[in-house]
């Protein structure tokens, strides 16, 4: 009997036990992950310089510091695992100023790291995918006798305009300067001035896309440009055709 019990508790659960076991860590998880996000009216420990109406950071969060330096505008989405930091570590004093400053509006995906150890600024409507880099700081090598963790890093300032996008795994260097509605693809690493309405792409990334008054987007759009949906449709509509779309799909 007691052989029994051993191998009944052992062995993995299975049948209604196992969809009941599911269903409870499915429910605890998103309960937490509703109590867990920090927004303007539930900060919990995190006391930022400004934390903007209807911005939220989902839980889990990554590492955050130097609160008191980072202001968040409204209507952010800050995914999960990201990385907000102000100062090379906490505690320090970094003066009056804001030093990582986002704009309404900026979303930043899942795993994204904003590494601000002098000014960053992302301006309002920024999107960025999962996992993008971007940092004030850099490594230097100068000295060929020393480690490179262990030689002074360099801070240059970055500055993204308002409007851009930023693919999945993008990094932006110290110093960066990104104009407006860039459009940075996926996995590139941006360093420099980039001018408005461009397309950046490569390591590193370089403009292959630019658009102007004149001439439109030169080299032309390959792809067709998308249908706008018509004025006065309201969002319950849209859905509506959604589903339609997907039944007649079965």
């Amino acid at each position: 009997m007691s052989g029994n019990r051993n191998t009944f508790f052992s062995s993995s659960p299975s049948g209604w036990w196992r969809r009941a076991l599911t269903r409870a860590a499915q429910g605890g998880w998103n309960w937490m992950k509703e109590v867990g996000a920090v927004t303007a009216d539930h900060p919990g420990r995190l006391d930022f310089r400004r934390l903007g109406q209807g911005t939220r950071l989902a839980f889990p969060q990554g590492t955050v510091f130097g609160e008191s330096w980072i202001e968040l505008g409204d209507h952010c989405i800050i995914g999960e695992q990201v990385t907000l930091t102000a100062g090379m570590m906490p505690g320090l004093d970094l003066g009056p100023e804001p030093i990582l400053t986002l704009g309404n509006g900026v979303v930043l995906g899942r795993g994204s790291h904003v590494i601000a150890d002098t000014r960053v600024v992302i301006g309002s409507d920024t999107y960025c995918g999962p996992y993008v880099y971007i940092t004030s700081t850099n490594h230097s090598y100068d000295d060929p006798h020393q480690p490179v963790g262990k030689q002074w890093p360099r801070t240059e300032p970055v500055e993204i305009g308002p409007g851009c996008w930023l693919g999945t795994g993008a990094v932006v260097l110290p110093g960066a300067r990104l104009g407006r509605n860039v459009v940075v693809a996926a996995g590139s690493v941006v360093r420099g001035e980039v001018p408005d309405h461009s397309v950046v792409a490569g390591a590193p990334a370089r403009v292959v896309r630019s658009w102007d008054a004149e001439h439109g987007w030169q080299p032309p759009l390959r792809t067709p440009a998308p249908v706008p949906i018509p004025e006065g449709v309201t969002p319950e509509e849209l859905l509506a055709l959604a589903e339609w779309e997907k039944s007649q799909e079965g």
